[in-house]
């Protein structure tokens, strides 16, 4: 399964030294020892870590929501430490401020110049716990960062480092106190996952490991950066087959005309679902894009795209029905054989 893309990666860096270019057996290898690395502390959900690691070799963001203490803040910690490089973590909350998160220039009266002391935002992996916890404003100084890739800060634009990340959490059920991500804050994570109860033996082996300690603090780094970007090249490399570029439009216009969604998938978000398959494939050890690949992705990278006609009571009961409907239209829609 190896052959075709290292061949492929071989012949794009023929003019680069051997030491300088992974070869992708070595790369797949790092990436299978960081879903390892996750799976140590997040234990029986290996589908959630494919989705995150997926994320990462798209470069896109994550939004991880569900109910409290299933795991969400460990799953991103987790992955920020596996990682390595700069990490930092933001606890959302209602008197937050955009500065807090970006940054601030400061007047240094000794050398009567603005100096710029920055915020959090400027780490490889940024853990934002409970976004929906602030208020739009504070929401909204993300949304530069996450879509360009860069902040400004007193009409001074700041590059960000790479590899850069930001895994969101946020809880579906509580809503006194919180604010609900706006529809163009939801577009900007490439994939939106949950993880749910854990199995009776895997909470019982927790109980018997864990109680009272921190599971992340002995994980340390399993992919160095240079690996990680190298990756990420890769994906962008991974054939998909015009027939299935043809499938993922097809339903990607059946939510446009669907009477269960009152605003549809953007283009924005088909680029995205094909990011993703693209990065899924990769990460199965393919240098070609297959079915499932959409398949498995359609709702995390669907379902937070689409609007319903009436409002929920609860972001949980919003979720169910947009899923539901791109479930539906999933399975209507034949796959090119």
């Amino acid at each position: 399964m190896f052959s075709g893309i290292g061949l492929y990666w071989a012949q794009m860096h023929a003019l680069v030294p051997a030491t300088a270019v992974p070869a992708v057996p070595d790369l797949l290898a790092a990436v299978h020892r960081l879903e390892a690395s996750v799976g140590k502390v997040v234990r029986g959900k290996p589908q959630a870590i494919r989705l995150a690691v997926t994320t990462l070799l798209a470069r896109g963001h994550l939004l991880i929501e569900d109910i409290p203490g299933v795991g969400k803040t460990t799953l991103a910690r987790s992955l920020a430490a596996s990682v390595g490089g700069t990490f930092r973590r933001i606890q959302f909350t209602s008197d937050l401020l955009p500065s807090d998160i970006t940054g601030v220039s400061i007047y240094d009266p000794v050398t009567r110049q603005f100096e710029l002391r920055k915020g959090p935002i400027f780490a490889n992996i940024v853990v934002a716990d409970e976004i929906n916890r602030t208020t739009p404003r504070t929401q909204s100084a993300l949304l530069e960062a996450m879509s360009e890739g860069h902040v400004s800060i007193d009409d001074a634009t700041h590059e960000l480092g790479q590899p850069f990340m930001v895994l969101a959490t946020q809880n579906p059920i509580e809503h006194f106190g919180t604010y609900p991500l706006p529809e163009s804050q939801m577009d900007r994570f490439l994939l939106r996952i949950h993880l749910g109860y854990p199995q009776r033996q895997i909470e019982r082996e927790i109980l018997r490991d864990r109680a009272g300690g921190d599971p992340v603090s002995g994980v340390a780094a399993v992919i160095e950066h240079a690996h990680l970007r190298a990756a990420q090249d890769a994906v962008e490399r991974v054939r998909v087959d015009d027939a299935l570029v043809d499938y993922a439009m097809t339903v990607i216009e059946e939510s446009r005309h669907n009477v269960a969604i009152a605003v549809g998938v953007s283009t924005r978000g088909a680029l995205a679902w094909y990011r993703a398959a693209q990065a899924h494939a990769f990460a199965d050890g393919r240098d070609y894009a297959i079915p499932d690949d959409f398949k498995q992705l359609a709702l995390p990278a669907l379902a937070h795209r689409v609007t319903l006609p009436a409002a929920h009571e609860s972001l949980g009961r919003a979720r169910a029905e947009a899923e539901r409907a791109i479930a539906e239209i999933v399975a209507r829609v034949p796959v090119p054989t």
